[in-house]
């Protein structure tokens, strides 16, 4: 897509390096394979994760223990990058990293991040991250799932749903309630009383694998607890990482079908001309172009501030407010531009728009960040 505004001009040297190696990785190993992946409703998630392992995607802006120490912009870049392909491709990443990764690496003890860090930064290790349960999405601090003490262990009793890895995943950072509140674990998935179950039937996130987990009486050590982790703040620091990637990750998806839109548009002939030749076209291309722009304006915004420790909560609830749903919104535009060709998995358009509507949803729905929004505006907490 034409840069209108220069946007390349407010990067680093290293961080267009660090763009072009993700884009060379993505049009090598997903782009090609990703449509199928889709169809079939699976996901080679062990082999990408070592493809990406090689070129430190891992966990890529923590500091220590095999990973990268990128800054947020050059993260923000890899998941524009990876998005650009599928939107379940990025949130293999953003989970990995993001969620379970940083989890540990903010919350853990030493022996904790000894054990699970360096081999999750390697792709030998896939985490997942368990806090969304079957009645309760929005509203985690009413999580049925509960952790008892049991002598020095705890036990922990409940249900996890909609968690993108676990049904390939090595270890899991669960959440669960218990007397002093909500606590985090460390739990290693072959542990006994722990078992996944792959969702299937989905329409969106196809090329993701995403499960439901199940704790049953499961016994843990005193030493499997996340020492650092107080409250329902720790998860929700957590999401608030993932989300920032996200705010740059819709952008690629938007990105994708916007320079799918423009080819086409370009060829497709009508009337005896190219159809982006019809003011109408040109109407709808330049109205989602300058969305873009502003969206990645304001994803380099946001990633400037979390480099220099600035960034705060609501500024991300904005970031993926606005750039998940214009993503959707351009998405759903180029599909009227490819008219019946925009329903054809030939082309990427509508899987971009179908996985966008779960990227709509979840890391803290619409609805959600507007609240977050309104009551950084008003002072007024509007949630219960």
């Amino acid at each position: 897509m034409t840069d209108l505004l220069g946007l390349d001009e407010q990067h680093s040297e290293e961080e267009l390096q660090i763009r072009a190696v993700v884009r060379r990785l993505v049009d090598d190993k997903v782009r090609p394979n990703v449509a199928a992946w889709y169809e079939e409703g699976r996901v080679p998630v062990r082999e990408l994760a070592k493809e990406f392992a090689q070129v430190g995607l891992l966990g890529m802006h923590l500091e220590g223990y095999g990973c990268a120490g990128a800054s947020a912009v050059a993260y923000g870049l890899a998941c524009l990058e990876l998005e650009a392909a599928d939107s379940g491709v990025r949130s293999l990443v953003s989970v990995q990293g993001s969620l379970a990764m940083y989890a540990i690496w903010r919350h853990g003890s030493e022996e904790q991040k000894q054990q699970w860090l360096p081999a999750m930064a390697a792709g030998d290790a896939i985490g997942c991250f368990g806090l969304t349960e079957p009645d309760h999405g929005s509203d985690p601090g009413s999580m049925a799932t509960r952790a008892r003490r049991d002598g020095d262990d705890w036990i922990l009793t409940g249900g996890k749903m909609w968690i993108t890895n676990a049904p390939v995943a090595d270890v899991a950072v669960v959440w669960a309630r218990a007397e002093e509140g909500v606590v985090g674990f460390v739990v290693p998935m072959n542990t006994k009383g722990v078992s996944a179950r792959e969702i299937t039937r989905k329409m969106s996130l196809r090329a993701s694998s995403t499960g439901e987990i199940v704790l049953d009486a499961v016994r843990l050590p005193a030493d499997a607890q996340l020492p650092g982790a107080r409250g329902l703040k720790a998860p929700l620091s957590c999401l608030t990482e993932a989300r920032y990637g996200i705010v740059w990750g819709a952008l690629g998806a938007a990105r994708e079908c916007l320079d799918v839109t423009l080819d086409y548009a370009r060829t497709r002939e009508q009337f005896g001309r190219p159809i982006a030749g019809f003011q109408l076209t040109q109407a709808k291309l330049a109205d989602m172009a300058v969305e873009w722009e502003k969206g990645y304006l304001l994803a380099l915004h946001l990633g400037r501030r979390a480099d220099a420790g600035k960034l705060e909560p609501h500024q991300v609830s904005v970031g993926k407010l606005n750039n998940v749903r214009e993503a959707l919104t351009i998405a759903r535009q180029c599909r009227t531009i490819l008219g019946a060709n925009g329903i054809s998995g030939e082309y990427p358009v509508l899987r971009h728009a179908n996985n966008l509507e779960s990227v709509l949803t979840y890391e803290g729905t619409s609805e959600i960040h507007q609240l977050v929004i309104g009551q950084k505006l008003t002072g007024q907490n509007a949630f219960a």
